[in-house]
């Protein structure tokens, strides 16, 4: 059959572009921003298990939006944040980052708190070659999913270290035993750079005990723990399973300190009767303190409680300067572009964010100082920073 030119050519540009996508073309995805708005994505537990974490990191990252925007915005334009709710579940993040690169044009994305959700959605920012940074994500296996993952906070190597030297140094233990989540990736990676440095340092480890996300019973665990005697116990989890972990050790009889990491840090944590006096003497690891005492410091914390009504913690601070990070990325690159934002956002040095200042190294992670959070009277006090 005999067709013609025009349609023998409009034939052949389609057999042509198809011959491209199959030779392996990498997808694109994100804008540029269009009209008077800069599209970022966020996506955030704003409901579900780690809701608290989410709301807050949430909070500190409206908080530096605004203050963009009444400062006349990026490159003559508004920062318009889009976030999507996760509700805490597993993969649902996926779904929401695809949404915001494909349907919203995000040049960025913000997000998330837990590792094994900010894993969820690296390979897809990486697929579409969108910034993605994390907040407040510490397993390192986050960054590790390629060159556009970010991240603000200090990653687990660091964190167990810390943990595992004012285990030593403060609380004076020899003993400890660990109990983590085996299905949360922060819990597990936390976990077990505590017990290799702890152990490294002459420490021993009496017991390790495992649960499941949905447990709501530990007795059995704890029963275990406590006839191998140890100084103290490590608990790398998520504060809902926390405050019922204690309280079971407690009524177990079991009176020597548990701490963590920043899996701890939330108002929930002490809710709840007889929370706060079950944790009295406790303590865990994290990024920020409203009680430090640095200008910057004490000016996001006036501002955050002029806007939320609340004092804000370490994932408000992290979301902030997540925020104010990819600002900055965007600013000295001259452009929204993804692809032009990415190397600004590699190349940062002795960036000054509200959780200290910070420098990332080739692995996109930042080099930071740790915060260590004592529980005492029923509130978070600040007890030390710990450099790295």
């Amino acid at each position: 059959m005999n067709l013609p030119t025009a349609v023998r050519r409009r034939i052949f540009l389609g057999v042509a572009v198809a011959a491209l996508v199959a030779a392996g073309c990498k997808p694109t995805g994100g804008g540029a921003g269009t009209g008077t708005d800069i599209p970022v994505g966020e996506f955030a537990s704003l409901t579900g298990s780690e809701a608290a974490f989410g709301r807050t990191s949430h909070n500190g990252t409206l908080l530096a939006v605004d203050q963009i925007n009444a400062a006349g915005g990026l490159l003559g334009k508004q920062v318009k944040l889009i976030t999507e709710d996760n509700q805490s579940k597993d993969g649902e993040s996926a779904t929401a980052v695809k949404k915001l690169i494909s349907r919203d044009q995000v040049v960025a994305i913000l997000g998330e708190v837990a590792s094994g959700r900010s894993l969820e959605a690296a390979p897809i920012c990486q697929q579409y070659q969108v910034p993605q940074i994390s907040p407040s994500s510490t397993n390192p296996k986050v960054t590790q999913m390629g060159d556009y993952i970010f991240r603000v906070c200090f990653i687990d190597p660091f964190q167990g270290t810390v943990m595992a030297k004012f285990a030593q140094k403060t609380l004076k233990a020899k003993k400890v035993a660990v109990l983590t989540d085996v299905g949360a990736p922060y819990s597990v990676g936390l976990g077990t750079y505590f017990k290799e440095r702890f152990q490294a340092d002459g420490g021993t480890i009496v017991a390790e005990q495992k649960f499941t996300k949905d447990d709501k019973d530990f007795k059995a665990q704890l029963t275990a723990i406590k006839g191998t005697a140890p100084d103290a116990i490590f608990v790398p989890a998520y504060y809902g399973q926390v405050t019922l972990i204690v309280l079971q050790a407690r009524e177990l009889g079991i009176t020597v300190p548990l701490f963590g990491g920043d899996g701890w840090e939330a108002p929930e944590l002490l809710q709840g009767s007889g929370a706060a006096e079950a944790l009295e003497g406790c303590y865990f690891s994290t990024h920020f303190s409203p009680d430090q005492d640095s200008p910057r410091a004490k000016d996001f914390v006036k501002q955050y409680e002029a806007k939320f009504g609340a004092r804000p913690d370490a994932m408000a601070a992290l979301g902030y300067d997540s925020m104010l990070l990819l600002a900055d990325a965007i600013k000295r690159a001259g452009s929204a572009e993804p692809a032009k934002i990415r190397p600004m956002l590699a190349a940062t040095k002795d960036f000054d964010g509200v959780t200290g200042r910070m420098t990332l190294d080739k692995d996109r992670n930042a080099e930071k100082s740790a915060v260590i959070i004592g529980i005492k009277g029923g509130k978070f006090v600040y007890s030390e920073t710990v450099s790295p």
